[in-house]
């Protein structure tokens, strides 16, 4: 379990940030360029294709899940996914990603994507914390029961506004707890059927542009 940013931080996470946001755009092009050259140069493994779904299902489903509970900026979230991990949009997005790499079974793209991870997610993921722990007075007691990332195998106890409520307490007077399951209005609103959608074209890519990138080459 991780301690939540310290404000003694906020020198180096900006530093960071800074750096992340210049090479962010050229580390997604490498991406594409070493996809597209792994995928020509060999033949996916139907067997590596068919056990890369045992982690993309998965980081799809987790989104799906956490874009159904997340309410940006105006609560925090401690509820359904987050009641195990702080961040379960992210880590379906490493899901995912570790699924692809898998696919292909390329070393230097699995080294890129986790590249990627450390110099984009790292500062976003500080940054963020930062800015819930000025805004939400429980997100300090909400981070010392749920970790940032690998999650907890039982959810939570529910936060309240002054602190964590054991459930089989009456809830504290004014204290707000927050309540509700999945809302598929949520999803919608935040777009996540879009990595569906782009999960999908992947698995089409490395079944249809090989062939295609064979002709095209000679």
């Amino acid at each position: 379990m991780t301690e939540p940013i310290q404000p003694g931080h906020h020198d180096w996470i900006a530093h960071w940030q800074r750096i992340a946001r210049r090479i962010r755009v050229p580390l997604g092009f490498l991406a594409a360029a070493l996809y597209l050259f792994e995928l020509w140069r060999r033949a996916p493994q139907p067997a590596a294709v068919a056990w890369s779904l045992a982690l993309v299902l998965p980081g799809l489903w987790l989104r799906a899940y956490a874009a159904g509970y997340v309410k940006k900026n105006r609560e925090l979230t401690v509820t359904g996914p987050y009641a195990h991990t702080r961040n379960p949009l992210y880590l379906g997005s490493m899901l995912i990603a570790g699924g692809f790499a898998l696919a292909l079974l390329s070393w230097p793209v699995a080294l890129v994507l986790a590249v990627g991870f450390l110099v984009i997610y790292v500062p976003v993921i500080a940054s963020e914390e930062r800015f819930l722990c000025a805004t939400f007075p429980q997100f300090d007691a909400y981070s010392r029961s749920v970790p940032r990332l690998i999650p907890r195998l039982t959810p939570a106890e529910q936060v309240a506004a002054d602190g964590p409520i054991p459930n089989a307490q009456p809830p504290q007077p004014g204290a707000k707890i927050p309540t509700g399951g999945f809302s598929f209005s949520l999803y919608l609103k935040h777009r996540e059927y879009n990595s569906g959608i782009g999960a999908a074209l992947l698995y089409l890519s490395l079944l249809l542009l090989r062939p295609a990138l064979r002709i095209f080459h000679g």
